[in-house]
């Protein structure tokens, strides 16, 4: 709109302005209210969608973090690995007390390799987790997306059926609303 009386706006703003200003058919207003209704649940829809799509990232992340943690704890299982084979060569390699003293290192680093392990463990079973909670909730955040697709298809066949007083339209209207709200059940439920 212009501030100089000039007015541009679609079929669909000037059919709601006549029935706000001259009344209109009880078929207008009841088609408007379920515009609104639909359009409310689909941005409700829409924010729960963003947010499970965030906790997915937010597992993702989790998982590529204990990931790296596992992955340095092999790293240090390995070279705990080469020290205990490098003290068994000396053991080979030297008698007496100085094999004493490698055959005491050989039984200390397979102590603290079985601690690292452990840790290393369940650092993957973490990750595992994580990466589990990621997918489900991606999954959840697709049936909130396929909900939200529906109800706004639902509204573009609302504004159709407005303009073009199909009344035969609604049954895609219904159908389209009927099925979103479902499978935002479903996205809800985590279905």
């Amino acid at each position: 709109m212009s501030g100089h009386g000039f007015h541009v706006h679609g079929p669909h703003d000037h059919e709601v302005e006549h029935v706000a200003h001259h009344g209109g058919d009880n078929f207008t207003a009841k088609l408007a209210m379920l515009t609104a209704i639909i359009s409310t649940v689909g941005a409700i829809f829409g924010y729960m969608g963003g947010h499970s799509q965030n906790a997915a990232l937010l597992y993702k992340n989790e998982a590529a973090i204990q990931k790296t943690s596992a992955s340095n704890q092999w790293n240090y299982y390995q070279a705990k690995s080469n020290k205990q084979n490098l003290a068994e060569l000396s053991i080979t390699l030297t008698s007496g007390e100085t094999a004493e003293k490698y055959r005491q290192e050989v039984a200390r680093y397979k102590q603290e390799k079985e601690q690292i392990k452990a840790d290393a463990e369940k650092l993957e079973a973490a990750a595992k987790e994580a990466d589990k909670k990621s997918e489900a909730e991606m999954h959840v955040h697709e049936r909130w997306a396929l909900a939200t697709t529906l109800l706004q298809i639902a509204i573009a066949l609302s504004a159709i059926t407005l303009l073009t007083r199909k009344r035969w339209l609604l049954v895609g209207v219904y159908g389209s609303t009927a099925i979103g709200l479902i499978v935002g059940a479903m996205g809800h439920l985590h279905l």
